[in-house]
């Protein structure tokens, strides 16, 4: 099942605050900032589906793992 999640909701769920995912909203993907999730916007309500944050997670952790890697080289 896919959960839409509220912003207080999805910010808990994803460990950041709710002033991230409204700037991220407002200014969209920055150079050097971590990226924000994906969101729908239902009118004036926004949703963050569960599978969107997971994936927006996992990709987190690939592009860390990656970083790692080549500041050990």
């Amino acid at each position: 099942m896919n959960t839409a999640l509220k912003e207080k909701e999805a910010a808990v769920y994803i460990g950041m605050s709710r002033s991230f995912l409204r700037q991220g909203r407002m200014n969209g993907s920055r150079l050097k900032r971590v990226p924000t999730p994906p969101f729908i916007r239902m009118g004036r309500a926004i949703r963050y589906l569960q599978t969107d944050l997971d994936a927006w997670l996992q990709e987190l952790r690939v592009e860390q793992i990656k970083k790692e890697g080549a500041d050990a080289v």
